[in-house]
């Protein structure tokens, strides 16, 4: 299974569900969503409840490839199927930061820091015969010209 790309599109039944959790979000959620929402994080898009291969992401910013997940007590409960999720998201590309609500809540700089170490040297820089490459002089947009 090592190399292969899971499928990251979404289904009738994931859209239901991430909407369902879109509306129940718990406080340290809510309280995140606020700090990350509309690009107030180092301009890095974060989407909320979101599908990502065959799971729902609590956070996914897919430009530097991450996921966030904050964690409830009842997570102690599901260790071993967090463990395959988390796997199953790391073979799609992803790397997988867990936080317990409680720990977040007492001090969420913990949160916004290790986002803003994993986003270094992460970012996709765009590239001069890329989707923006109509914007440089004629010339300079590589051998396509």
């Amino acid at each position: 299974m090592r190399g292969r790309r899971t499928r990251m599109w979404q289904s009738p039944r994931s859209t239901r569900q991430s909407r369902r959790l879109r509306a129940v979000m718990t406080g340290a959620e809510a309280i995140l969503w606020s700090m990350l929402r509309n690009r107030r994080l180092d301009d890095l898009k974060f989407r909320r409840q979101a599908p990502v291969a065959g799971a729902i992401a609590d956070f996914a910013c897919h430009e530097i490839r991450l996921i966030l997940e904050l964690d409830g007590g009842v997570h102690d409960l599901h260790g071993a199927r967090d463990a395959a999720r988390d796997e199953r998201l790391r073979i799609a590309g992803y790397t997988v930061l867990r936080f317990r609500n409680a720990d977040f809540s007492r001090n969420p700089a913990v949160v916004l820091e290790a986002i803003r170490r994993h986003a270094e040297g992460r970012r996709q820089s765009p590239h001069p015969t890329g989707s923006a490459g109509h914007l440089l002089p004629r010339g300079e947009k590589g051998p396509r010209d």
